[in-house]
């Protein structure tokens, strides 16, 4: 690459890098409330909340990835047509793709982030992530360390603790178990420990008092111990099979899945074609949204009116193409054999962005630029 083409190929890197850091930020912090108020009523440490926003941002990123483009490369090409560097190169013979040679290249470097994204990372974040989830759902332990609260870890059991010692005892342990109808069991206790075993966890408590209220008759009875082990494992519900979302799978297994892997996933053969298909087609896309953008913001001449009319003309070319999109995926998700229609918008973006380009090569001047001259 020359000179040129460095300079402004770092110039929509670092601003690229800028608008993405912004709108993750934005979105991260959106999809962390989510999060982080689902974890904390379970009891989950910091760490586990970390973990699961980690998990979030593949998919983040590759969202935010083609607004991000977009908005660096007007961004970069507005800064140089105000700054009268773009009139020099033009003035010095550049032609509009010689000029465009530079975001052809950051588009390309979007193109492969993108698939490395949609192919490998994504998939395998949200299988983590499912994986993860699971595992916090059937951990009790984090429902049960909190002092001083009544607690709810499943339906039909409440649990207090007065305190919970560094070295992790449980002191004045309060537990009713009401998970059967017809019987009423409360169990105190002066100190406990929650032991981890192979079957699950364990609640042992120590020097307590176990009262079993028959409801029906109104029977109460109540047994001493100096020590006794509660199942808690009991009262969780196994969970079954994990279901994979098809969104876990890989490329290859969407595009070549048949109709009776589809029905065991619970989802038409159509939605994993489509989305096979819009992995690939995607990264194509994003190829040609910066081109749009800058090819848009070439026409016409310097005016001290600035260049308002372009970035508008831009931002009206993009959003139909996003439009686009929803209709091919309301198309292609339902009917079989449609899964093309994926590719529906990248060939609108390649065909704006080859008609923009051919206007600014051929010095067009749209009329509202004459009059503003």
């Amino acid at each position: 690459m020359g000179r040129y083409d460095r300079y402004i190929l770092s110039q929509l890197l670092i601003l690229f890098s800028f608008f993405s850091l912004v709108l993750i930020s934005v979105y991260w912090v959106n999809n962390a409330v989510g999060i982080f108020d689902i974890l904390v009523a379970d009891g989950q440490s910091l760490r586990v909340f970390l973990e699961f926003s980690i998990l979030s941002l593949p998919q983040i990123i590759f969202l935010v990835i083609p607004v991000a483009a977009f908005v660096a490369s007007i961004y970069v090409t507005n800064r140089m047509i105000s700054e009268s560097e773009l009139v020099v190169m033009q003035t010095a013979g550049c032609s509009a793709m010689r000029l465009l040679r530079p975001v052809w290249i950051f588009g390309i470097i979007l193109a492969v982030l993108l698939s490395i994204l949609g192919h490998l990372l994504v998939p395998a974040a949200r299988s983590g992530l499912a994986d993860r989830t699971i595992e916090v759902s059937q951990d009790m332990t984090g429902r049960l360390l909190r002092e001083g609260e009544f607690l709810h870890p499943t339906t039909g059991l409440t649990v207090y603790i007065r305190e919970i010692t560094e070295l992790g005892e449980f002191r004045d342990v309060f537990l009713q178990d009401r998970s059967q109808s017809d019987v009423e069991t409360t169990y105190t206790a002066q100190r406990a420990l929650l032991v981890s075993t192979e079957a699950g966890p364990r609640l042992v408590m120590f020097n307590g008092a176990a009262q079993t209220l028959e409801l029906e008759g109104q029977r109460l009875s109540i047994v001493e111990f100096d020590d006794f082990t509660y199942d808690i494992a009991g009262l969780i519900e196994a969970p079954g099979e994990r279901r994979l979302h098809y969104r876990e799978l890989s490329t290859g297994t969407l595009l070549t899945a048949n109709s009776a892997y589809a029905e065991s996933l619970g989802v038409p053969l159509a939605l994993l074609r489509f989305e096979g298909h819009d992995r690939i087609a995607k990264p194509i896309f994003a190829l040609f949204v910066p081109i749009i953008a800058t090819a848009t913001l070439m026409l016409g001449a310097f005016s001290r009116f600035g260049i308002w009319p372009q970035i508008l003309l831009a931002i009206v070319l993009i959003l139909p193409i996003q439009m686009i999109w929803n209709a091919a995926e309301a198309i292609g998700t339902t009917r079989e054999g449609l899964a093309g229609v994926a590719y529906v918008q990248c060939i609108v973006a390649a065909a704006i962005a080859i008609a923009m380009t051919h206007l600014a090569q051929g010095g067009y001047r749209p009329s509202w630029r004459r009059s503003a001259v």
